[in-house]
């Protein structure tokens, strides 16, 4: 009884599918550490307040660590709203007199930052008991190089004034429930995911512009609740307006979701991997939701902002803890990739009209009538 042999694929295209393979998880190795390997502490906006010697040396010191980009205000009030309005991640508010120096923190922005701020506080506390030390033992070196006893009596009898005191206030701390923060750092991944699976699916599944469009829309409301609901009621990561945490989710799962419909509906098959890369391999690294976006080199934490991942994950942020905080500008960024994902679904809706018919989904078609005339011979 004859057999026939089984085709195999050709060496060639085995081993080029093999090393195509390795390539891709180099990229996304790269995509993913590339933020964390080239960042940086530098250029965090923060806020000084006070004058006089002691606000002088301060900057000084605080110059000295290149962490900081340091602007000046007016009291402990306007340090205060610079801190709520995110305009600053922290402030150096030094007393009238000079007595102390009290940090404002706001772990709720960035748990990193807290640790740098709670870091330069404790430099801050060591670098004036030592001036203080400095002071006083150049005061009874000079008092010896005098030769007079009652000035040197003088100098050495009384203990050198107590350095003046540094303390630290979270003035926006972090919710009970998410102490470290790593809630909202880790939300940007189940955001772009959730995203791309609802784009994935709909683009294979559902066929007709209305219905895909109608499909991200209900996914993204549903979605929206849902996570928000998971997120805020029961792990308690967000705060603040539920129905509004929700609309910002919401939109940008739409926003994702239907930028891959739209892609996948112009470019055919090949616009879903291309969504899949710019949400997950370029959004999600630069998003900055794991440490501010100034760490990052050149402008690629303000471009971060710019995709869904990092629009989403800083919204939901301010949302929840700063709602003094210019918050128009990411709902625009959710707005306009959402536009521009309906736009290019609009352009590819007769291009391509093919899906995965699975039984019983599709909606039959009008039967077409015909009018036949009566010819009489």
């Amino acid at each position: 009884m004859a057999t026939t042999a089984t085709p195999h694929t050709r060496w060639g295209l085995t081993l080029a599918t093999a090393i195509g393979a390795s390539a891709v998880v180099a990229v996304i190795l790269l995509a993913f550490l590339w933020p964390t390997v080239t960042s940086s502490v530098h250029n965090l906006p923060v806020v000084v307040s006070g004058s006089g010697p002691a606000a002088t040396a301060l900057n000084t010191q605080l110059e000295k660590t290149g962490a900081f980009a340091l602007s000046p205000v007016e009291g402990r009030d306007a340090a205060v709203d610079a801190v709520t309005s995110r305009d600053a991640y922290g402030a150096f508010v030094v007393a009238p007199d000079g007595s102390g120096v009290e940090v404002l923190t706001a772990s709720a922005a960035s748990p990193v930052v807290v640790q740098i701020m709670n870091q330069a506080a404790a430099g801050i506390t060591q670098g004036l008991a030592q001036k203080s030390a400095a002071a006083h033992a150049a005061q009874l070196n000079s008092a010896i190089a005098t030769g007079n006893l009652a000035a040197i009596i003088a100098a050495a009898g009384p203990a050198p004034a107590p350095a003046p005191k540094v303390t630290v206030t979270d003035v926006v701390p972090l919710n009970p429930q998410d102490s470290r923060g790593t809630g909202l750092a880790l939300l940007g991944l189940p955001l772009a995911m959730g995203g791309m699976i609802g784009g994935v699916l709909i683009s294979l599944v559902v066929t007709g512009f209305r219905r895909r469009l109608a499909a991200a829309a209900v996914y993204g409301v549903a979605g929206g609740l849902g996570l928000v609901g998971i997120l805020q009621g029961w792990f308690g990561i967000l705060s603040g307006p539920y129905l509004l945490n929700a609309l910002a989710m919401g939109l940008g799962l739409f926003a994702i979701a239907i930028t891959i419909v739209g892609l996948e509906s112009l470019l055919g098959k090949p616009g879903i991997p291309i969504g899949a890369v710019l949400t997950m391999f370029i959004g999600n690294p630069i998003s900055s939701l794991t440490s501010p976006q100034e760490f990052l080199p050149g402008a690629w934490g303000a471009i971060g902002q710019w995709f869904v991942p990092g629009a989403t994950g800083t919204l939901l942020r301010d949302l929840s803890y700063f709602p003094d905080a210019a918050q128009g500008i990411h709902w625009l960024v959710l707005a306009a990739w959402s536009v521009v994902g309906i736009a290019l679904a609009i352009l590819g809706r007769h291009r391509n009209e093919e899906a995965v018919h699975l039984p019983s989904t599709l909606d039959a078609e009008p039967a077409a009538t015909e009018n036949l005339t009566a010819v009489s011979v």
